[in-house]
């Protein structure tokens, strides 16, 4: 069974060979540039590049001798373009360890500290001890009126940007066996949070409902355009489209399951119905945190893949999500704790873990693993390689 075969036939929520392995398919699913090159040490792998993808979030793209070390079965379309693009620049990681940075997203150094830019504008900062860009721009922070919202130019995909996604989907495709994921986006919460600053947004949402609305509509089309794009381009060669909204926190959802209802969940359904109208793909959510109260409703809108499925937060018990939502949805992730197991635990605890996600998982399919969110730099790479070892010792279905 090739990894394409076998990642649909779980998608399916039917039973494959093996259990189909995910490391760095989307922004979520990955590995930072230091533990990147800190594993790739610890493997003896002296040549490649380590190409930085996400600047903000220091994520390293991943190479092919990677993908048949830890024996992965899925890469990312829009990300995976070290390969593809010219101009990197080499840049040192904080820990001193070299990378490459495309020029488009390349640091700069303003007051003793990397900031990114957007022309005159700086739009992000690192602080001196930190291993992430905080963003500090937001373009309608100031915003009070519809016509400020109509004033704000949404990216519309151009034509050469949706020529360089066929041509990298239509390569994938036919150059390896591997599932293909489309890294879409669609953020509504998320993205108001963005553009609004996160407090402006959250208060907008109950005091200021007739404007969230209408930015939430803008954003909406905005998608909906960019989506029927993406898709007429890519949708012959993809198999999975990401989509994004970071709903929950540690403790509970960020906002009420009927405050989603209400405000959100219409706007996340026009997107993902679209999307399985005018495409076969599966559709696939990356929401961070406590979100078990939100699942019916998620899976309601239009979502058959969901990520990180964050199993240290409240009400995220693997065996309940399983139970409840196994024939539903099917978990992206949760295969290894990431805030305290895998930095934190030895080798012996960590195959333990994993084995133990695995076996309540597993049954019956709809089941990829990858660990809980990125791994982060602090993170040894012999707990990574326990962690992916034991998957691959015992991923095989009877």
């Amino acid at each position: 069974m090739t990894s394409r075969e076998r990642v649909l036939k779980t998608l399916r929520h039917e039973e494959p060979d093996k259990i189909p392995i995910d490391f760095g398919a989307m922004r979520s699913t990955g590995i930072m540039g230091i533990a990147y090159n800190n594993l790739k040490k610890h493997l003896g792998i002296s040549n490649g590049y380590t190409y930085i993808y996400d600047i903000e979030q220091q994520l390293a793209e991943i190479e092919p001798v990677m993908f048949e070390r830890l024996q992965i079965d899925v890469i990312d379309l829009v990300n995976n373009f070290g390969r593809f693009q010219h101009d990197w620049n080499s840049w040192n990681l904080p820990d001193g360890s070299s990378c490459y940075i495309h020029e488009s997203k390349y640091p700069v150094k303003y007051d003793n500290q990397w900031v990114l830019k957007n022309g005159d504008r700086i739009v992000a900062r690192m602080p001196e001890t930190s291993y992430y860009f905080d963003t500090i721009y937001h373009p309608l922070e100031t915003a009070t009126s519809p016509s400020d919202i109509r004033d704000y130019r949404f990216h519309i995909l151009t034509d050469e940007e949706l020529f360089d996604f066929e041509t990298r989907a239509k390569f994938l495709f036919n150059e390896t066996d591997l599932a293909i994921m489309g890294g879409f986006g669609g953020n509504i919460l998320e993205l108001g949070q963005t553009l609004r600053g996160w407090e402006n947004f959250m208060v907008d949402l109950l005091a200021n409902q007739s404007f969230a609305e209408d930015l939430m509509d803008a954003m909406t089309e905005a998608h909906l355009k960019n989506l029927k794009l993406f898709l007429q381009a890519t949708g012959d060669y993809i198999q999975i489209i990401q989509f994004g909204d970071d709903l929950g926190t540690q403790a509970g959802p960020q906002l009420s399951p009927d405050l989603y209802r209400e405000l959100i969940k219409p706007r996340h359904e026009k997107i993902y119905t679209y999307a399985k109208k005018i495409s076969n793909i599966y559709t696939f959510l990356h929401s961070c945190g406590s979100i078990y109260d939100l699942l019916p409703d998620i899976i309601d809108a239009g979502i058959d893949i969901i990520n990180p499925v964050q199993t240290s937060a409240a009400n995220m018990d693997p065996q309940r999500l399983k139970d409840e939502f196994g024939d539903k949805v099917t978990f992206w992730g949760g295969g290894i704790d990431t805030q305290s197991v895998l930095p934190n635990s030895n080798k012996e605890e960590i195959v333990l873990h994993v084995k133990e996600r695995m076996d309540i998982f597993k049954p019956g399919g709809g089941f990829v693993f990858n660990q809980v969110h990125n791994i982060q730099a602090n993170v040894r790479p012999e707990n990574i390689l326990a962690a992916y070892d034991a998957v691959i010792q015992n991923r095989e279905y009877e």
